[in-house]
């Protein structure tokens, strides 16, 4: 918002945003120190959208950078790409200016021995030996899988994670949103989420508004959640019914997913909606209003 105020870009918004949610480390959830895979490494995952020309920049899996969404903005604006990931996007960043440090902290090298001692609960696998459920790995696959009647299985981990997901509109009708997060904690090393992906992650365009998302990535993505928002927009609908919709398509698959969407138009009208769990039944959200000094902050109950 003071980036708005001092005349700012939609884009240079999102980025100053997202960058200070990285700075302090948002619920453990953003930025360095938190999240770390199974070999106790925080990698990052961030985009960021402009809603005027469609172009979009991202990074996944970015290693030893803490400015997830600035290489993003670097990709943005410094080449045709979309994406870059893993080690090619650390020296990416390198040669734009950025300094390769270590993302570990005490409190996510304290996460990853606990986890360690819980012999690797909760992990990602499934169908390997040794028995995941069980045991840490390295795991393999057995020899033989029986294939016959195998459906997926909707766990509903539930694990504490999160994203931030920020959509701007600037009085000139310029549209941008953007996202960052250091993932899940003890994903498999290489894992990349929804939030780098645009559609999924977040979405914007001038035309209609922005959508942003947040939850289970590995669900998410398959429904690009962002732009089938901005899609239910363009078509008449108000953010909240945009929101809800998109909610209502997952739980038809997956009815114990955890996940949030916020939409936006190009009136500055808002909503959001969340999907019901025994943990997770309503969703807070940050609004800033022209017509206010101060944040609000609003609820939405899940459906």
């Amino acid at each position: 918002w003071k980036t708005l105020a001092a005349g700012g870009s939609a884009l240079d918004a999102v980025e100053s945003g997202c960058a200070t949610c990285e700075q302090q480390q948002c619920d453990g959830s953003v930025g360095f120190g938190g999240s770390p895979d199974e070999s106790a490494e925080t990698t990052l995952d961030a985009m960021i959208m402009d809603g005027t020309t469609m172009n979009v920049g991202a990074v996944g899996d970015l290693r030893r950078i803490k400015n997830a969404i600035g290489v993003a903005r670097k990709v943005l604006e410094h080449t045709t790409h979309t994406l870059l990931a893993g080690e090619a996007a650390t020296k990416f960043a390198e040669s734009m200016g950025f300094v390769n440090e270590d993302l570990s902290t005490n409190v996510s090298q304290a996460l990853h021995s606990d986890w360690l001692a819980r012999n690797c609960q909760p992990n990602y696998w499934k169908n390997v030996i040794p028995d995941s459920s069980k045991y840490c790995g390295p795991y393999k696959p057995p020899a033989i899988l029986k294939r016959d009647g195998i459906t997926y299985e909707d766990t509903a981990h539930g694990y504490s994670h999160d994203t931030i997901g920020m959509i701007v509109i600037h009085k000139m009708g310029n549209i941008a949103a953007g996202t960052s997060t250091n993932g899940i904690k003890f994903k498999i090393p290489g894992r990349i989420g929804d939030s780098p992906i645009p559609g999924s992650g977040a979405y914007a365009d001038d035309m209609v508004g922005a959508a942003a998302a947040t939850g289970d990535g590995d669900i998410l993505m398959r429904f690009v959640p962002s732009y089938q928002a901005v899609e239910y927009m363009r078509r008449g609908e108000n953010p909240t019914t945009a929101c809800e919709k998109v909610i209502s398509r997952i739980q038809k698959y997956f009815p114990n997913f955890f996940g949030a969407v916020i939409c936006a138009n190009v009136t500055g009208s808002y909503g959001a909606a969340c999907n019901k769990l025994s943990t997770f039944t309503q969703f807070h959200f940050m609004v800033y209003n022209p017509l206010k000094s101060e944040p609000t902050e609003e609820k939405v109950d899940c459906i």
